[in-house]
């Protein structure tokens, strides 16, 4: 199945680039995969942007395509093979952090979600800074979730990819503070805007780490409501 094909059919390929016109400042973008994204950043108002993947031969084919199709900012694009798990290195020029972390489509593959949701949180600028997600999971519907679960394992031997979590589980328990949550393809895509908790660097910093507490949230905050189904909303 082609994957292009797919995301336009189901409005994920201009999602990809709404949420990527939300970028600014030093850019730090995990799980980049193949470089999906690449065309649509505004790099105008980028200083730099960081692009990290775990996988070596994935990371080349998205060097590639920055040289290719943003030639003109390719020497600010720089490229890290490392899991978003392990600690990333702020800007040089900016130690409290990068201004906006993105990822789209990385919660799936990872083992450790919660925990990687506090990793992009630690490196995030605590003031103004802002991670942006574009993932997929659960569904709105209970007859959509059981199409889901009963395919997860093939789908994921063959795609590394389980694409019946629960995003807004993830999220809660990651303790984030939750900016912003959009879905959309009776509700398996979803849109998460997230900001980093005030201390969590400086805990950090004093050796405190950060507990998996559960952030808690008021009754119609965007974590806690479920958001109503449109298909393409």
């Amino acid at each position: 199945m082609d994957v292009d094909w797919v995301e336009w059919s189901q409005g994920i390929s201009r999602r990809r680039k709404a949420l990527l016109e939300k970028a600014h400042g030093h850019v730090l973008e995990v799980a980049v995969g193949t470089g999906r994204n690449t065309a649509y950043y505004p790099t105008k108002k980028c200083q730099t942007i960081t692009l990290l993947d775990q996988s070596g031969p994935m990371l080349a084919i998205a060097k590639r395509k920055w040289k290719d199709e943003q030639p003109e900012y390719f020497g600010r694009a720089f490229f890290k093979q490392q899991s978003a798990l392990d600690p990333i290195i702020p800007p040089f020029d900016s130690p409290e952090g990068y201004d906006t972390v993105i990822q789209t489509m990385g919660l799936c593959s990872t083992p450790e979600p919660v925990k990687l949701l506090q990793s992009l949180e630690s490196v995030t600028k605590e003031n103004g800074g802002q991670i942006l997600l574009l993932e997929h999971g659960k569904s709105h519907y209970d007859w959509l979730n059981n199409l889901l679960d009963k395919s997860a394992p093939a789908h994921a031997n063959e795609h590394g990819c389980w694409w019946n979590k629960d995003i807004g589980k993830i999220v809660e328990e990651s303790g984030l503070e939750v900016v912003n949550i959009k879905r959309y393809n009776f509700g398996t895509t979803w849109w998460v805007e997230l900001k980093p908790r005030e201390g969590v660097q400086r805990r950090r910093a004093n050796g405190g780490g950060v507990a998996q507490e559960k952030s808690a949230q008021a009754p119609g905050s965007p974590a806690s409501q479920k958001a109503r189904w449109t298909l393409w909303r």
